[in-house]
């Protein structure tokens, strides 16, 4: 039995397994998509997932990334 069937001509998910959404941004800190675009990925052309992918580099910068593990935390006092 072949495997060939289950090829598919789709663009693959951005998705990096590690899923929370940025509350200033609004946008997924492991993928940079919208929630909507998560959503949704199932049913968008493969155009509009192209479009996406492309617009996901310019939107890291969107993410402020904290530096310093624990120790960049604010202490409580």
């Amino acid at each position: 039995m072949s495997d060939e069937i289950w090829i598919r001509d789709e663009i693959e998910s951005p998705c990096k397994k590690l899923c929370a959404i940025h509350r200033a941004s609004g946008l997924c800190v492991g993928c940079y998509r919208t929630g909507d675009e998560i959503a949704r990925w199932s049913i968008l052309s493969p155009e509009e997932r192209r479009r996406v992918m492309e617009e996901l580099p310019a939107r890291e910068s969107l993410i402020a990334k904290r530096k310093g593990g624990r120790k960049a935390r604010r202490t409580i006092r």
